[in-house]
């Protein structure tokens, strides 16, 4: 359904390691930044479960007393033995304690010396990441804002290395909490010092503007993230050698922006430099991925004989590297099948669908929860297309549970449970339909994306439930904060704007608003005769259902007004096409 398909991204990142920063005296370079997935949603990693304590003769460790935290030698010790413990496997419970021990004898000794120690700062580093390890993020998050307030860059690299480092974590923090806008402001932060302290030239600025730049991705910033991809192509050509393997990521990065963006030309371009590149340094797996970038620009582009054959060729070198049962064939028999749908072959897009779904369901080792899931996804729509609902429905509902437990993940989440509620309200099962946006919006509130597009259909969507379930209060508040978002982010003469527009006017009918009914749709009226033409089939159906308004305003109304009652009132006779001829907006715009 439109407005409820993420953007296909590349596979996920592994699940994450403890890492334990270091401080040097040279400023570092960027961490390495991570695949995103495909979703409305950020980066997600897998939640890690505790290491069990391995049994052994080793001693027990030491204990220390409160005092002996003052003792400057002690902060370095613990935080000795807080790696070590991490290295041994012996599990980041117990590392734990002797970061959390080790902070506070840092920050002793830092306060009997009143001058910010960069020892702090890196033993706040390291007990964050451990509580990330446990998946308790909430926790890291003030340890990471403490470690951001020690370091004054005034007094030089080693306090611009840790502040930044700071920021790039807690940002990394913020995206395994789905929290998009908080992280994208801790990733610009980090950057803003970076650049200071390097210039604005500096190939680890390039890689952070790159990092950045795929957290706008996620976010559908699409302007400022491709702003930031050029920028980094620039630097990473102004210091490395022609077609190398920097420059064909950044192309890569830049491609899916151009892509999402609805630029496809543009996105071709640098899919086939990118690939140029790969096959110079003979990262034969790289081009094959590429290659099936390059067939989704073809199958965009309505050239599906081009597109098969760039499927044909990734899926052969899949199949010859990684095997027959790879994740990364199914993700090609995944696009073949949507290429045959497409294309009106229902009996091999199925094929490839089941042949897809054989190898979901035995996954081989190494095989991520997000990638069989977001396989599921698209292999669900599909089916949706096809008029198999119910098929489609169990294929989410495996989606999400595999991702439930996964970190980062509550964005993606929700663009399921809104799949989800289309199909529920498609069968006619409107309490569940109102149930999974309930549950989506709810998401998408707390991780930042309240004032997405997306938001504003899925609001939309959870209005037409509640109107199906008579409660017309309810979707008039739904209507009201879908038409103020969708008008700030996509425009009054969008069609999704539109829609809601007359999904609220007769909301406002059937509440006994009548002016305030005419008002809107006066104003969609005008609209669509100075910027939209008068030839759209929807501007007589709207130009009539205002002249009955008009005419019934001076009288009084009942409570439910006619055209409600017809489109919910399951006992009536009428067919779908003659019950939504005044109000066919309230029963079909979703």
């Amino acid at each position: 359904m439109p407005g409820l398909v993420s953007i296909k991204t590349p596979p996920d990142a592994p699940p994450p390691r403890i890492s334990v920063p270091e401080i040097r005296p040279e400023v570092p370079t960027t961490p390495v930044p991570r695949p995103k997935p495909p979703s409305p949603s950020p980066s997600s990693r897998s939640k890690p479960s505790p290491t069990q304590f391995r049994s052994g003769n080793k001693k027990p460790p030491p204990d220390f007393t409160d005092a002996s935290l003052d003792n400057p030698d002690l902060g370095p010790f613990l935080l000795k033995l807080a790696r070590d413990t991490i290295a041994s496997g012996e599990g980041p419970n117990k590392a734990l304690d002797y970061a959390i021990r080790a902070s506070k004898s840092f920050e002793r000794c830092a306060a009997a010396e009143a001058e910010p120690s960069l020892d702090y700062a890196m033993s706040l580093h390291v007990l964050a990441a451990i509580y990330c390890s446990l998946g308790r993020f909430d926790e890291a998050v003030p340890v990471l804002e403490s470690a951001i307030s020690v370091p004054d860059v005034a007094r030089g690299a080693d306090h611009s290395l840790a502040k930044f480092s700071g920021y790039m974590q807690l940002g990394d923090t913020y995206s395994m909490l789905g929290q998009v806008d908080r992280s994208i402001g801790c990733y610009e932060e980090g950057l803003k010092i970076q650049i200071e302290a390097l210039g604005e030239t500096d190939p680890r600025v390039g890689e952070t503007c790159r990092y950045l730049s795929e957290a706008q991705v996620q976010a559908m910033q699409f302007d400022k993230a491709e702003e930031l991809c050029k920028r980094t192509l620039e630097i990473h050509r102004a210091h490395s050698e022609p077609a190398s393997l920097e420059e064909a990521a950044d192309r890569r990065l830049i491609a899916l922006i151009c892509e999402a963006k609805g630029d496809y030309e543009a996105a071709l371009e640098h899919l086939v430099l990118a690939s140029m590149a790969m096959i110079a340094n003979g990262q034969d797996n790289e081009v094959a991925a590429i290659d099936v970038s390059i067939g989704n620009i073809y199958m965009s582009l309505c050239r599906f004989d081009e597109a098969i054959f760039s499927y044909q060729k990734a899926l052969t070198v899949f199949k010859s590297s990684k095997g027959d049962n790879h994740p990364s064939v199914a993700s090609v028999f995944v696009r073949l099948a949507d290429l045959y749908h497409r294309t009106g072959k229902l009996r091999e897009s199925k094929s490839y669908c089941e042949n897809a779904l054989r190898i979901y369901a035995k996954p081989v080792p190494g095989t991520t929860a997000e990638e069989i899931a977001g396989g599921l996804t698209e292999i669900s729509a599909i089916y949706e297309s096809v008029d198999e609902p119910e098929e489609a429905l169990k294929l989410l509902q495996k989606a999400m549970k595999l991702l439930e437990d996964r970190p980062g993940q509550q964005s993606t989440i929700a663009g399921i449970e809104a799949r989800m509620g289309v199909m529920f309200y498609m069968v006619g099962r409107y309490e569940d339909a109102r149930n999974s946006f309930e549950s989506a919006i709810a998401k998408l509130r707390a991780s930042g994306e309240r004032k997405s597009a997306f938001f504003g259909v899925v609001l939309n969507q959870m209005g037409l439930a509640c109107v199906q379930l008579f409660k017309i209060d309810e979707a008039a508040e739904l209507f009201e904060e879908a038409r103020a978002i969708l008008e700030q982010e996509c425009g009054s003469c969008h069609q999704d704007t539109l829609g809601v527009y007359s999904n609220l006017a007769a909301t406002y009918d059937a509440m006994g608003r009548v002016e305030d009914a005419i008002e809107i749709l006066e104003y969609v009226l005008k609209l669509r005769e100075e910027k939209l033409g008068i030839a759209n089939p929807d501007f007589e159906d709207e130009k009539n259902r205002l002249a009955e308004l008009l005419k019934e305003a001076g009288r009084a109304r009942n409570r439910k007004a006619k055209s409600l009652e017809n489109l919910i009132d399951p006992s009536s006779r009428r067919t779908k096409k003659e019950v939504t001829k005044r109000w066919p907006g309230l029963g079909f715009r979703i």
